[in-house]
C-alpha cells in the first residue's frame, strides 16, 4: 500500500485529497498546525481513517519529524495562507508559509534521501495580468497580489529543485475550484451562504466587492484526482488544471439564486468599496489541454451543477 503525507488537510482540497487517496486504499497522514482545538471541519469524518501529525510549514524540524513518521511514497503541499484578499494585510507572513514553507518542505523531502514524489499546489492566481487567455504552462507568469508572488516563489522552487537534484517535483496550476467545504471567508461560499440565509429568512442581503471579476471554476473533488495523477506519470511535469470557461460574480449569483428560485437578485446585493482588492485581476481562464492529452484528466462537474450543491448544503446547514 501506497502512503501519503498532505499538508494542509483540514483545508477544503487537502480533505477531498484524503478522500480520494483512501478510495485508492493509500495509508495517509495528514499535517496539521498544533493548536489547543485543531479546526477540523472538513476532516472530522477522516479522524478514525488517516493519521494526523503536527507540522508547521515555517518550522523545518517539525516537517522532518512528519517525514520520518510518515514515511511517504508521495507528498502533497497543500498548506498556505491561501486568502488572496489577506494576503495585502499579511504580506510576511503569506511570503513565509505559502513561499519560503514550500522551500522548506522541499529541502526536508531531499534531506530525507528516499525517492519521494513531491506534489506542490500552485495557482492560477500566478498569471494574474494575464498576458495570453485562456492561459497554458508556457503563458508568462504576472501575479497580482502578495499571495500570488509568493506562490510564484513557490512554483519555481520546486521546478529548481526537481532540475538541481533530479527529483521527482510537480506543480500543479489549479485554477479555481469550489466546493461545500470552502472556507466562508472567500467570494463564492460567502455568496451560497448568503443566499441560504436569505432563502431561510436569517439575512437580508449580501455585500460584496467587484461583480465583473471572471474566474475559471471548477470542482474540487474533480481537481484533486489531477494531483494524484500527476504524481503517477513516467516523467515529473508541470500542469494547468481548469475548465476552459470562465464566468463572472454575477453569473456565480445567478446560479446561486436560481437555485433557491429568486431570478431577480440585485435587490438581495450590496456593493462595497472595502471588499475591492488593491490590485484587481480581471480574469482568470486556463486551458488544460496537456492535462487532459497526457494525464486523461477532465472536469465532471459542471459550474451550475457545483454553484448548487454549495447553495444546498449551506441550507442544509443552517437548517
Amino acid at each position: 500500500m501506497k502512503r501519503a503525507l498532505i499538508t494542509g488537510i483540514n483545508g477544503m482540497d487537502g480533505s477531498h485529497l484524503a478522500d480520494f487517496l483512501l478510495k485508492k486504499d493509500y495509508i495517509i497522514y495528514g499535517m496539521e498546525r498544533r493548536t489547543s482545538s485543531p479546526n477540523r471541519t472538513n476532516s472530522s469524518h477522516l479522524e478514525d481513517k488517516i493519521t494526523f501529525v503536527n507540522g508547521d510549514l515555517t518550522d523545518q524540524n517539525s516537517l522532518i519529524r512528519c517525514l520520518k513518521e510518515s514515511n511517504p511514497d508521495e507528498v502533497y503541499n497543500l498548506a498556505a495562507q491561501s486568502f488572496v484578499g489577506e494576503s495585502w494585510n499579511t504580506p510576511e507572513q503569506t511570503g513565509d508559509v505559502t513561499g519560503l514553507g514550500a522551500l522548506r518542505m522541499l529541502e526536508a523531502v531531499r534531506e530525507y534521501g528516499k525517492n519521494v514524489k513531491f506534489y506542490q499546489a500552485s495557482t492560477s492566481e500566478l498569471y494574474g495580468r494575464m498576458i495570453e487567455n485562456p492561459a497554458k504552462e508556457t503563458t508568462p507568469f504576472y501575479p497580482r497580489s502578495p499571495y500570488g508572488v509568493a506562490k510564484l516563489y513557490g512554483h519555481w522552487i520546486t521546478k529548481n529543485y526537481r532540475e538541481s537534484y533530479d527529483m521527482f517535483n510537480v506543480s500543479g496550476i489549479l485554477f479555481n475550484h469550489e466546493s461545500e467545504r470552502r472556507g466562508i471567508e472567500f467570494v463564492t461560499r460567502k455568496i451560497t451562504d448568503g443566499v441560504a440565509k436569505i432563502k431561510l429568512g436569517l439575512e437580508d442581503y449580501i455585500t460584496l466587492g467587484n461583480l465583473d471579476s471572471k474566474r475559471d471554476w471548477g470542482y474540487s473533488p474533480d481537481y484533486v484526482e489531477s494531483m494524484w495523477l500527476m504524481l503517477q506519470q513516467d516523467t515529473p511535469d508541470d500542469y494547468v488544471i481548469a475548465t476552459g470557461k470562465d464566468h463572472t460574480i454575477r453569473e456565480f449569483l445567478d446560479a446561486a439564486f436560481t437555485t433557491v428560485g429568486i431570478t431577480d437578485w440585485k435587490k438581495y446585493v450590496k456593493q462595497d468599496p472595502r471588499f475591492m482588492r488593491p490590485a484587481e485581476v480581471a480574469v482568470l481562464c486556463g486551458d488544460s489541454t496537456k492535462a487532459r492529452e497526457v494525464l486523461g484528466w477532465y472536469p465532471r462537474t459542471s459550474f451550475k451543477e457545483m454553484v448548487s450543491r454549495m447553495v444546498k448544503n449551506d441550507i442544509k446547514i443552517l437548517s
